[in-house]
């Protein structure tokens, strides 16, 4: 009985298979988004002033960020948690396919955390007469404690490493 639920259980990772594949769905919509923002700023790239460009670029990294986000937790999850990606040696493959364990995986993914809400924060500080000092203060309390959340959690993976 008891191997009978350890094989179920362990068979139960495949689970998540659909679910990281889905992703390659938002991965999609992402794709949609950054082609949309695109085709609504080129063609007045040389009406905006400098500071719209600006906003408009940050918004690109932005998708782009989040975008990078998404196939790494979409590929590290698959293979720290279902099945290792079997891709054939004449294949292009990702240099860092592979290498990410679940404790780095949660690193960068906080890190990449930090760099989205950084992008954010600075888009605000772009446009600071369209927020309120109280909404202000509150997405600087929320991206600090974003950034000490990963650098602490950074900090653990590596006490916990060595």
């Amino acid at each position: 009985m008891e191997h009978f639920l350890e094989r179920v259980m362990y068979a139960s990772r495949w689970i998540m298979a659909p679910i990281y594949l889905g992703m390659s769905l938002i991965l999609f919509a992402l794709a949609i988004k950054f082609f949309q923002e695109l085709y609504h700023f080129i063609p007045h790239i040389l009406a905006l002033p400098d500071s719209e460009i600006i906003l408009k670029l940050l918004t690109i990294i932005d998708l782009t960020l989040v975008g990078n986000l998404t196939v790494i937790v979409m590929f590290s999850g698959y293979e720290n948690f279902v099945s290792r990606i079997d891709i054939e040696n004449d294949t292009e493959k990702l240099g860092w396919l592979g290498t990410h364990d679940y404790g780095s995986l949660k690193t960068k993914v906080t890190s990449s955390i930090v760099a989205i809400s950084s992008i954010h924060l600075l888009k605000i500080f772009m446009n600071l007469e369209a927020t309120s000092s109280d909404k202000l203060i509150w997405y600087v309390i929320i991206h600090l404690s974003l950034l000490f959340s990963a650098f602490f959690m950074g900090y653990l993976d590596k006490i916990t490493k060595h």
